[in-house]
């Protein structure tokens, strides 16, 4: 079997350390024992990009936000639905994610980091979201692995109905929440609902052929 290479890692707020991994074509991005990202896995974080845009990306001069870059797979999707006018705003808080991008997983981004429909943003996302009202016709978010995600206190304050408000304000009307989610949570379901959300939850495969772990994304469209 071919082993796991370390290619690099970072410590990021809070003291935990992230590491990016390769194994042969393999890339994983790693929070500890647990992994956060993995090449192998795109499916689900493409079919956040799909369902958002199948919901406005036939908007004329349609702006998208995505919360965590990731590996690229969620822009990668957005950029190959929305239009030539369209603009997508990509919040990451640890600049080593997007140099890893523009680096050793180059290929994996497909150059989508320098379509001049992109802008990177290396800040916390909800900052993003604050900067004001009515900006975005989606808000797409892939950040620690959902609403249960690994760093309870800084999830609370994106996923928690605060969150979820700001989040609301932020969207033009009739604009659309996609939050992409390792498991599936009813008290999360429901905080949508009361920060005023038409909620859609969608389970979904990690794995473009159908196939790996189930994951949930909520489509929440705002009124």
């Amino acid at each position: 079997m071919i082993p796991w290479v370390l290619l690099d890692k970072v410590t990021i707020a809070g003291g935990d350390e992230l590491r990016l991994m390769r194994r042969g074509e393999e890339f994983s991005i790693l929070s500890g024992s647990t992994t956060l990202m993995s090449s192998r896995m795109s499916g689900s974080e493409k079919a956040l990009a799909d369902l958002a845009c199948a919901r406005i990306g036939g908007r004329a001069k349609c702006h998208i936000l995505i919360g965590g870059f990731g590996m690229g797979f969620t822009l990668r999707a957005a950029l190959a639905c929305l239009r030539a006018d369209a603009r997508v705003t990509v919040a990451e808080l640890v600049p080593a994610v997007v140099a890893w991008a523009r680096g050793p997983m180059a290929h994996l981004s497909a150059e989508c980091l320098a379509d001049p429909r992109v802008a990177i943003r290396e800040e916390d996302v909800r900052k993003t979201i604050a900067g004001g009202a009515s900006r975005f016709d989606a808000i797409l978010l892939d950040v620690d692995n959902g609403p249960d995600g690994l760093t309870q206190d800084a999830n609370d304050k994106l996923y928690g109905l605060p969150g979820l408000h700001a989040a609301r304000k932020a969207l033009r009307p009739g604009g659309v929440l996609a939050v992409w989610s390792a498991a599936h949570n009813p008290k999360f379901t429901r905080r949508l609902q009361q920060a005023g959300f038409a909620v859609e939850e969608i389970k979904t495969r990690a794995n473009s052929n159908g196939k790996g772990p189930r994951h949930i994304i909520w489509m929440a469209k705002a009124s």
